[in-house]
């Protein structure tokens, strides 16, 4: 235990004397060589795979650039990743698109032109498509739900469900507001939201390398390089079998979402000058809205701590984790894709952020390897469960012979404690994947944060082998 404790103090130690809090270096261009250290230096420092990002300033594409590798080779600007819940601002723009058209009002309620939307709450009909889009709509946002082959499934798995709140009362996240925006653009445009967002949005800004998918897995093309980190270092861990569509199922390139970004600030327009989106939706799109101070139309806004004030979202999946935020008062836009998951830190938003400082004229420091810390504390303690299951194992025989005159019933009962962790393993491993029929695998379970999962397993092996060779001695 003193061994753990000096070797955590050294660690602090050490990562506080690492650079810290930017400084101003002036200029009113950004030093894209700067940008490409900073960023360089972070997947070192931090242990991470590979990174692209895109920079964009009021309608033009400045800088793009691969960090990194993907496993098998170097990762570029054209490297395809998976945008998680970035991809909800597009969902967002395609419903505003059909907003812009007349098809359809942001206080419309849903069920006006979503009539398969039912759920066990009479509440139902009161939410609005502006609170699907602004999360406010009162939709709980549960772990584990069923799967589904498509939109019109997504939805009708939602019947037993309840409100957790009155429409438009509060924010709450949930991917289901999602899954029925998406829905509302098949019903309204007449064709399958993979296909309306191919010909309304990334074929008008050329975002050829971007598609739309239902589901994430391991099968799909360009998605076997993404990674978990664990204890410093990257390990190669496939997409999670799940359904995406609406709520995160947007693959793309840092160089297409560089496109996206432009139009974005710029108005709503294409390279080519076509409106794409009003400029009146696209404000209100990235402004707080009723019942939500802090989350657009798909877009999320920071804070009043936060500067500058930045519009955006973040995104993760269980491999890749993304970043995009757009900066108001600079006209600058970034977008951060990386090709691994961290489960105790968004390394998306941390590098946007610099990116960010660098736009501001300031320099960007790589910062403390958190994640890293957190998992070489944790390494620590299986390290130090595994040296106390010997010393157990070593003394097993003496504390069976201490209770060799017990009845069996009061010896079984001693050895409980000794399961609690092997049960809750099994239970984490093996039940937990099997819960309504849903995809996820052991690995899947493993890959969510892999330093716990290994403690836990530690824990479960060290509790059987002491249990074993207890009965065995008495």
């Amino acid at each position: 235990m003193r061994f753990t404790v000096t070797l955590l103090a050294a660690l602090a130690l050490f990562v506080t004397g690492l650079p810290g809090a930017a400084a101003a270096t002036g200029g009113d261009r950004p030093s894209f060589d700067e940008i490409d250290s900073f960023v360089s230096d972070y997947l070192h420092r931090h242990g991470l795979a590979g990174a692209s990002i895109s920079v964009v300033k009021d309608g033009r594409i400045l800088h793009t650039a691969g960090y990194g590798d993907t496993g098998e080779k170097r990762a570029t600007s054209d490297t395809p990743m998976v945008l998680g819940s970035v991809s909800k601002s597009i969902t967002a723009f395609a419903v505003l698109q059909l907003v812009d058209a007349g098809k359809v009002a942001l206080d419309d309620p849903v069920v006006e032109h979503l009539p398969e939307f039912e759920l066990d709450d009479p509440r139902t009909s009161q939410i609005t498509v502006r609170q699907l889009l602004s999360q406010t709509s009162g939709l709980p946002s549960p772990t584990i739900v069923p799967p589904a082959a498509d939109l019109t499934q997504a939805v009708a798995r939602l019947g037993d469900w309840q409100l957790g709140a009155d429409p438009g009362e509060r924010h709450a996240y949930s991917n289901a507001n999602f899954w029925l925006a998406a829905r509302l653009v098949e019903v309204l445009s007449g064709s399958d939201f993979a296909t309306y967002l191919d010909r309304n949005v990334f074929e008008p800004l050329g975002m050829a390398a971007t598609r739309a998918v239902q589901d994430l897995g391991a099968d799909d093309p360009g998605l076997q390089h993404g990674h978990v980190t664990a204890y410093g270092m990257a390990l190669p861990m496939p997409e999670m079998e799940q359904f995406v569509a609406g709520a995160g199922g947007v693959i793309s390139t840092a160089e297409d979402m560089g496109r996206w970004l432009a139009t974005l600030t710029d108005q709503g327009r294409t390279p080519g000058g076509e409106q794409l989106l009003s400029p009146r939706l696209l404000e209100e799109a990235q402004s707080p809205q009723p019942g939500s101070t802090d989350y657009g139309l798909g877009w999320s806004i920071s804070g009043p701590d936060v500067k500058p004030t930045r519009v955006g979202h973040s995104g993760t999946s269980s491999s890749h984790s993304a970043q995009m935020d757009v900066v108001p008062s600079s006209g600058y836009g970034v977008v951060v894709l990386l090709n691994s998951f961290t489960p105790t830190f968004e390394h998306n938003y941390a590098i946007s952020d610099g990116v960010i400082e660098v736009t501001e004229g300031n320099s960007a420091s790589p910062g403390v390897p958190v994640a890293t810390l957190i998992d070489a504390g944790l390494g620590l303690v299986s390290l130090a469960v595994l040296v106390l299951a010997v010393f157990g194992v070593r003394r097993a025989q003496g504390w069976a012979n201490k209770r060799s005159g017990w009845p069996v019933w009061r010896f079984a009962l001693r050895l409980i404690p000794q399961l609690v962790f092997p049960v809750l393993a099994v239970l984490t491993f093996v039940v937990l994947p099997s819960l309504q029929n849903n995809t996820a695998t052991p690995v899947d379970v493993f890959g969510a944060w892999p330093a716990a999962l290994v403690l836990l397993l530690t824990l479960a092996l060290s509790g059987v082998t002491l249990t074993g060779v207890r009965i065995l001695f008495r």
